[in-house]
């Protein structure tokens, strides 16, 4: 092979890609075996898996355990907006993330107080490695179906001893991080998102309905008030199969002197 010439792998799954636009399968039908595929394209199996794998991650194929290999349906990827917007209509921002396209936003969680902060965490809060916090595990979801995950933790420092211990329970149940800090007279003044493109963990795969490989995108989000206090943070995890995540910004109008 020329270093110009493309690995096998790739001129395998570029002629599957051919095959599939062509509709040499349904949606929904099922492949030849590996072994079978590999003898027809004279390639070792350890090609052909890597091969289908890329096609998988492109959504084109689904791999289904113990099954087989199979055209997938085609992905309805819909636009997530993350803005800081989002955080002055008051409630939950993902509820009003999901009616701003025309779905119904719910989700379940599960908080647990007392929960030491891992390092990287109290390094996000800036408290001490083992401080206890809040932290709360919730599943998304889009009319029913699973859209994001979000694992959040909040100092018991600041939260201790007031009805907001617990985000989904009080009279500030599931109104947002910002409306229930500002119940305790603490004003969110700004939010820093750090996302980062990984494959999805296998129990993100479980959560979310996705295949093996699938990438999803990793926000890491912190929320701070005045003085740069941090308040709350999380780690939100949203499929890359199904939305697309934009991010809005503002230009603030000059102002002559």
């Amino acid at each position: 092979m020329g270093h110009d010439e493309p690995p096998p792998y790739q001129v395998v799954a570029g002629d599957l890609r051919r095959r599939l636009a062509d509709g040499e399968w349904e949606v929904g039908s099922k492949l030849p075996s590996r072994a079978q595929l590999a003898q027809h394209y004279g390639v070792g199996t350890n090609v052909m898996q890597k091969a289908t794998e890329r096609l998988i991650v492109e959504g084109l194929l689904e791999g289904r355990t113990g099954s087989g290999t199979y055209v997938a349906e085609p992905r309805e990827r819909r636009r997530m907006i993350r803005s800081r917007h989002r955080e002055r209509r008051g409630g939950s921002p993902f509820r009003a993330d999901m009616y701003e396209i025309g779905r119904s936003g719910t989700w379940e969680a599960a908080s647990e107080a007392r929960t030491p902060a891992p390092p990287d965490i109290a390094r996000r809060l800036g408290i001490e490695t083992g401080a206890p916090t809040v932290r709360t595990a919730y599943e998304f979801l889009a009319d029913g179906k699973p859209a994001q995950l979000s694992v959040s933790w909040e100092p018991m420092a600041i939260t201790g001893g007031t009805p907001v211990l617990l985000p989904e329970m009080g009279p500030y149940a599931g109104k947002g991080v910002v409306e229930r800090m500002r119940s305790i007279g603490i004003d969110i003044e700004t939010w820093v998102e750090v996302p980062r493109p990984v494959r999805a963990t296998a129990d993100q795969v479980a959560l979310l309905g996705l295949n093996a490989g699938d990438l999803v995108l990793a926000i890491e989000r912190t929320y701070y008030a005045a003085e740069g206090r941090a308040v709350e943070t999380a780690d939100i995890v949203v499929p890359d199969r199904t939305w697309e995540v934009a991010y809005e910004f503002v230009v603030d109008p000059l102002h002559a002197d």
